[in-house]
């Protein structure tokens, strides 16, 4: 398994203490070797780590989260552990208090600052490359917005899509398309409750017949944690990608069957990849990007009718 640290980590690390890079450094070999070793954390994808200090010289007890990917691992965040943090020996007793607690302060922080970065990337080139997708994109959500979606789902929303919803409400599409790879695009907020609704109905009509059911038999084709984000394309709602807000990770969705499996990607990654492919074209492997006049366009999803017209960005 691949180990990545952020230089940024790096750099805390040396200011903490002159063993703490070492101390880094036998982590990731720890991790590599066993992937899951971290427990949950508050927010979803993140995995929480802590090192004891006292195995090192000049090292204090560290805290760390890391994200974990199908084929590698990447350290984002490094703090001195406070006094106050649980022991393994508290772990059992932790485990089922979790998801009642607030996020760390200083982890939400650090995924606020991821969000907003990935998508001032994305608009950053959308503005200067493809003005008519940046003109579609709607303006952020009020809190209050987002707060009366969030008593309409009756489930906590991520920190991670709270930011991206108040950085813009969803994309209405330029000419027809959608920003993010495959044309897919940003639901709005009516879209997603009205979508979640739909698919908890579709699963209570389900469990009628589950309690007639073996228990290997049963049918479970959405579950409660699940919000639908991304639709197909602006007008196009049979089908999308959803944050499930237990897990952290994207899973597909569709009007007449589930996906194949999840996504394995944490919306913060997911964002961060798409930024990437603009920024980054020749690299990208994904998706490619492209133009039809103003508006950005990805070659895999595409009309055939429009080939003609496709412009792929070089960068």
């Amino acid at each position: 398994m691949k180990v990545e640290i952020q230089p940024d980590v790096r750099d805390i690390a040396a200011q903490l203490g002159a063993g703490v890079p070492y101390a880094l450094k036998v982590l990731v070999g720890q991790l590599a070797d066993d992937p899951d070793m971290g427990r949950p954390s508050n927010l979803p994808g993140i995995l929480n780590v802590t090192v004891d200090g006292a195995m090192f010289e000049d090292c204090p007890d560290l805290y760390v989260g890391y994200i974990r990917e199908p084929d590698r691992i990447e350290i984002r965040f490094l703090r001195a552990a406070p006094s106050t943090e649980p022991s393994a020996d508290a772990h059992d007793q932790e485990q089922g208090r979790d998801q009642d607690q607030p996020a760390d302060p200083a982890i939400a922080a650090f995924t606020v600052r991821e969000v907003a970065d990935a998508w001032r990337r994305i608009t950053g080139w959308l503005k200067h490359n493809a003005p008519d997708s940046y003109a579609a994109l709607r303006a952020g959500a009020s809190p209050t917005a987002i707060a009366a979606l969030e008593g309409d789902l009756g489930i906590r929303i991520p920190v991670e899509l709270h930011v991206l919803w108040l950085l813009t409400s969803g994309d209405d599409g330029g000419n027809g398309w959608g920003c993010l790879p495959g044309n897919r695009a940003l639901m709005n907020l009516d879209a997603v409750a009205a979508t979640y609704r739909l698919k908890m109905d579709a699963q209570a009509h389900e469990d009628t017949f589950n309690t007639d059911r073996p228990e290997d038999e049963r049918i479970t084709v959405w579950k409660a944690t699940r919000i639908p984000v991304v639709a197909l394309g602006p007008a196009d709602s049979t089908s999308g990608l959803y944050l499930d807000a237990e897990t952290g990770y994207l899973g597909r969705w569709s009007r007449s069957s589930e996906g194949p499996g999840e996504v394995l990607d944490t919306l913060v990654t997911y964002l961060e990849e798409a930024a990437d492919m603009l920024e980054a074209p020749a690299l990208a492997t994904g998706d490619k990007p492209g133009l039809i006049g103003g508006a950005l366009v990805w070659l895999s999803s595409i009309d055939p009718a429009q080939e003609d017209r496709w412009q792929p960005w070089a960068g």
